[in-house]
C-alpha cells in the first residue's frame, strides 16, 4: 500500500504560481511513477503531468506544457508540481498518483495509476 497527502493548494491570482506538493508513505520502497491528475465540476479527470521512478523521464499534458514543472525528491519520498502562468481555467481538484509500473515514460491514463491521493483544491482568479 501507498498513502499520498497532497499540500499546497489554495487561492491565486490569474499569472501567479503555486506548487504543489504530494508525500508518500507506506511502500516507499517500491520504485513508481508519481503523476498529477486534476479535475473540475462536471469535467473529466485530465492529465497534468508525471514522472518516472528515476525522476529523469517526465510527461506533460498539452494544456500545461511550459508553465507546469514536475520533479521528486525520492529521499523525501515527495513529488512536487511547479505551477506558473496560472489561468482560470487551472482551477480544479489536483490530484497525485502512484503507478507501480516501472516504465520510463510515465502514464498518462489515470486507470494505470493503482493509488491515488485525497486531492487539493486550487482556485485561479481571474
Amino acid at each position: 500500500q501507498v498513502q499520498l497527502v497532497e499540500s499546497g493548494g489554495g487561492l491565486v491570482q490569474a499569472g501567479g504560481s503555486l506548487r504543489l506538493s504530494c508525500a508518500a508513505s507506506g511502500r516507499t520502497s517500491s520504485r513508481y511513477s508519481m503523476g498529477w491528475f486534476r479535475q473540475a465540476p462536471g469535467r473529466e479527470r485530465e492529465f497534468v503531468a508525471a514522472v518516472n521512478w528515476r525522476g529523469g523521464g517526465t510527461n506533460y499534458g498539452d494544456l500545461v506544457k511550459g508553465r507546469f514543472t514536475i520533479s521528486r525528491d525520492n529521499i523525501k519520498n515527495t513529488v512536487y508540481l511547479q505551477m506558473n502562468s496560472l489561468k482560470p481555467e487551472d482551477t480544479a481538484v489536483y490530484y497525485c498518483a502512484a503507478d507501480l509500473g516501472l516504465a520510463l515514460v510515465p502514464a498518462r491514463i489515470p486507470s494505470l495509476y493503482e493509488y491515488w491521493g485525497q486531492g487539493t483544491q486550487v482556485t485561479v482568479s481571474s
